[in-house]
């Protein structure tokens, strides 16, 4: 979807001081009880500058039946927001902004290094490095999927960065002869699936 983005919070705040006298188009519909109040405005200035930047603007707030806030938002976008898109339009921001957390974190912050391995090389050193962050990635998410023992592993050791140091650690000393046999001899020193110890 050409460019959506959830909206920083110093254009947010210049959007609503520009839309407070405007009053923006309001759309309102109910979901498994919770109240989802759209609101929006297209051609708005993103900056107080002359030559501001003109953006399509949207929020949603939902609420539940006691009024309490349970989700705010808001977003730009190129598109031309209507009462027929703007629904479609949120939802489609919310899934950007959920790709975000919770994967581009996960590359950043959680063991890949991501951002710290791009100013290398002279021609194409840093897209090696990033498809094979991806690559890794794509790796261990496959694993979570489809491999019990490798869950198992994962859910005793915790935090993924904490599970590469066990690896590290056990492949710098010892060699196996497999994926198999090195998740069989981390369930075994853990005590966890076949090797579990029976307390009595």
């Amino acid at each position: 979807m050409p460019g959506q983005e959830a909206c920083g919070l110093d254009s947010d705040n210049h959007i609503r001081q520009t839309l407070d006298p405007v009053a923006p188009h309001h759309l309102f519909s109910l979901f498994d009880d919770l109240h989802h109040q759209y609101r929006w405005a297209n051609a708005v200035p993103l900056t107080d500058s002359d030559d501001a930047l003109k953006v399509n603007w949207c929020e949603l707030t939902i609420t539940d039946a006691e009024g309490q806030v349970r989700y705010h938002n808001s977003f730009i976008t190129d598109w031309d927001i209507t009462a027929d898109n703007v629904a479609g339009l949120v939802a489609a921001g919310r899934a950007r902004w959920k790709i975000e957390n919770e994967h581009n974190n996960v590359l950043k912050n959680r063991g890949y290094h991501l951002e710290h391995n791009f100013g290398h090389g002279q021609q194409h050193l840093s897209s090696l490095l990033l498809t094979m962050n991806l690559l890794a990635f794509g790796l261990h998410t496959l694993l979570e999927l489809a491999d019990e023992s490798y869950r198992l592993i994962r859910a005793t050791v915790g935090a993924r960065r904490r599970f590469f140091q066990h690896l590290e650690a056990l492949t710098t000393y010892w060699h196996f002869e497999g994926w198999a046999q090195l998740m069989d001899f981390m369930m075994r020193g853990l005590e966890i699936g076949p090797y579990t110890v029976q307390k009595s």
